[in-house]
């Protein structure tokens, strides 16, 4: 599952809004909690109690996750308020979401940056409503309820009211704007109106005080009848909300659903055109826009939102985490959203400022610690690949001295005293910190610092042991010590001296691809744990379905042997990917593995922290990345279309491997490219085979030693 959700979104957006039924993840769908084999269903149908805003997009293992403000369109009494409805008709487009409820209302929504607007065509009935839940939050999964702390709401006439609800540390604010002409308006408390209430507060809500609260709209409608209802969002008060609501969908009370939809249309048009593929088959088309669209949801950027400091800037939230986007989504970014890039950027040297440490997840929630056992010292790597390419907008040398610092909190003391840490993953982490915070420094003309870094650096053969060539035994973060042992450090030709040489290395990795292996029989529903230890015995690449093995197939790069590359990669395109339900191979994590599937199809990968980009036989004949203002094509020659998934299981599609490259009209006889090549732009044509060739054979991508 690749916990997505078809809801409506704005490329960056702070907001977005999709049918609610509670199942987890995003609070879309039929599915219950579940981290191993084939997830258990908690409803037989797609239903929906309403329609929330914010949700995320692809993350794995969490209990709750927003779905605030739920808004619920009823020919019903309010007492059915959180029943469930079938859904109908579904619709989803790039910023829109429309579906019909077995109560016969036809819901749609609209969202924009800050704004959602929704739009509900009524059956007729003598007393339609629409039902706004403040209270609302979280999974239908045990413990997955998110409880508001404190809330305001209040209602001014005119169809206008505005609410706030303060959820994990952070107050939400809403103003509202209801095209219901001759509805009345009324605030309800525990499922029971108010009749001339304009105002409700709470200073503190437990969970077992806890009764849900809102406001509605309410009156007749003809059949075929539309309402509209506006909404402005802000984390900084009703004022804030306010402001962003009219600009966004205007002044004036006119309709603003068919505006806000096509600015939204607009934007994801831009973006998503930033890539160009030609060629393909119809179903690997749509995989490929599927995941350059999944890829640019989240980070969630909201210029000048920021609950926690009162400045202007970019705010930059559902940093969830970084562990799975600084490889793949974060290059991506980079290239086609530079802007939007050195924003997220920005946003993370302040968390750092102002909460002590750079996050490893950062969510609309209080506390830049969380997430800290995945990983250490991620944004570095970002940080040092934007600085090596010139990116204005950032005070490089107030960025250095925060990088500095990070490197000494959490698992990093013990690293700084002792040169190795457990969990041993985080020494990898850290060593590499230590290189990429020293590319910075010594940049900055800093050599005593960036010397002393360096030495750091060098560090992480401390997590190998040299008896096996692989990492030494340690608790590991879903994974083990063989997935882990293949991730791409700065000193690469060292590690594949380290276990013995290149075909010592080249062995190794081929058993963890399986090579020569019987197949294996993927686990169903509710496995036993005897059999998902048996599965993770076989020390086994599992697919793309965690962040440690999205890099591991490009290590045959060092150890001269792309075609072996070539062989996986292509494999991944063709069967782990598909345009149906379950056409993930695992999380989308916030488009960390949609990134990894763009990239995986121009034939390139970017080395994170290292200013590098590795080449492979691309999934298309042509491609175009538009970097910035430049534009790099990819060309090929002899390419041959090939299905995917089940449109392949007739044959098996040949894998195309590199003969040749040149780059500029000029031979390329190395398998990399610096990312400023790439960025500045330019045309890579690459000779494509049914046979592996020698073609990278000799000349490695470079290595510190």
């Amino acid at each position: 599952m690749g916990n997505t959700h078809p809801g409506a979104t704005s490329p960056f957006g702070m907001v977005s809004a999709c049918a609610y039924s509670g199942a987890y993840p995003t609070g879309y769908g039929r599915y219950a909690k579940n981290t191993e084999g084939v997830p258990e269903e908690m409803f037989d149908r797609h239903q929906a109690s309403g329609f929330t805003h914010f949700q995320q997009s692809g993350t794995g293992a969490i209990r709750k996750y927003y779905n605030y403000v739920r808004v619920t369109p009823m020919v019903q009494p309010l007492d059915a308020l959180g029943e469930s409805w079938e859904l109908h008709d579904e619709v989803a487009e790039a910023g829109y979401y429309a579906a019909t409820l077995d109560t016969g209302v036809r819901s749609e929504i609209t969202v924009g940056a800050k704004v959602a607007v929704h739009r509900y065509t009524f059956p007729e009935h003598r007393s339609a409503r629409v039902v706004i839940d403040l209270s609302c939050g979280g999974l239908a999964i045990d413990l997955g309820r998110t409880v508001p702390l404190r809330a305001q709401v209040e209602s001014m006439g005119y169809g206008q009211a505005q609410g706030t609800v303060v959820m994990e540390g952070v107050p939400l604010s809403v103003y509202i704007e209801a095209d219901t002409p001759g509805w009345r308006q009324m605030l309800w408390y525990d499922r029971r109106l108010i009749d001339g209430g304009t105002r409700l507060d709470f200073d503190s809500i437990r969970h077992t005080t806890l009764r849900p609260f809102g406001m509605l709209f309410m009156g007749s409608v003809r059949a075929g009848q539309t309402v509209e209802i506006r909404m402005g969002f802000s984390l900084r008060g009703h004022e804030q909300a306010r402001r962003n609501l009219e600009r966004e969908c205007g002044r004036d009370s006119e309709p603003a659903f068919n505006v806000v939809r096509t600015r939204t249309r607009a934007r994801w048009r831009e973006h998503v055109g930033k890539v160009q593929v030609e060629g393909g088959t119809t179903a690997r088309r749509t995989v490929f826009g599927t995941a350059l669209y999944h890829s640019l949801i989240k980070p969630c950027v909201a210029d000048d939102e920021s609950p926690f400091w009162p400045n202007s800037g970019p705010y930059a939230f559902d940093v969830c985490t970084m562990w799975d986007i600084y490889k793949t989504q974060l290059p991506l970014l980079a290239a086609i959203a530079p802007e939007r890039h050195t924003d997220i950027l920005e946003s993370l040297i302040r968390v750092c400022e102002e909460e002590g440490n750079f996050p490893i997840g950062y969510r609309m929630a209080r506390g830049a610690d969380r997430f800290f056992r995945q990983a250490s010292a991620l944004a570095h790597t970002a940080l040092a690949d934007a600085h090596a390419l010139g990116r204005a907008g950032i005070d490089w040398s107030w960025a250095l001295v925060h990088m500095v610092d990070d490197l000494r909190r959490m698992y990093g003391e013990d690293f700084f005293e002792h040169g190795v840490v457990h969990p041993i993953t985080h020494t990898l982490d850290l060593a590499y910190a230590h290189h990429c915070t020293a590319r910075v420094a010594r940049s900055l003309n800093d050599r005593r610092l960036a010397d002393d870094l360096e030495r750091r650096g060098r560090q992480w053969v401390n997590a190998f042991d040299p008896a096996t060539g692989l990492l030494r035994d340690s608790e590991f973060y879903e994974g083990g010590k063989w997935n882990y042992s293949f991730r791409l450090v700065h000193d690469m030709a060292a590690r594949i001296a380290l276990a013995g040489g290149d075909d010592a290395f080249i062995g190794m990795l081929d058993r963890f691809f399986g090579y020569g292996a019987d197949p294996v029989k993927q686990p169903g529903q509710t496995p036993q744990p005897a059999e998902m230890a048996a599965g993770y015995a076989l020390h086994r690449f599992e697919g793309l379905n965690n962040e440690p093995d999205m890099e591991a197939p490009w290590s045959y790069h060092w150890a001269g042997r792309p075609d072996k590359t070539a062989e996986i990669v292509q494999a991944a395109l063709t069967w782990q990917f598909g345009t149906g339900p379950g056409g993930l191979p695992g999380n989308d994590d916030s488009g960390g593995l949609s990134s990894w599937y763009v990239w995986a199809s121009l034939g390139l990968f970017p080395v994170a922290g290292q200013n590098l980009f590795l080449i492979n036989a691309p999934a298309f004949g042509r491609s175009v990345l538009q970097a910035g203002d430049s534009e790099f094509v990819i060309e090929t020659s002899g390419h041959r279309e090939t299905p995917i998934g089940v449109d392949g299981l007739d044959r098996d599609p040949p894998v195309q491997y590199v003969q040749s490259a040149t780059l500029n009209g000029e031979p390329l006889h190395t398998t990399h490219l610096s990312a400023a090549d790439v960025h500045r732009g330019g045309r890579l044509h690459l000779k494509l085979g049914p046979e592996p060739s020698t073609w990278g054979h000799q000349l490695r991508p470079p290595s510190l030693s």
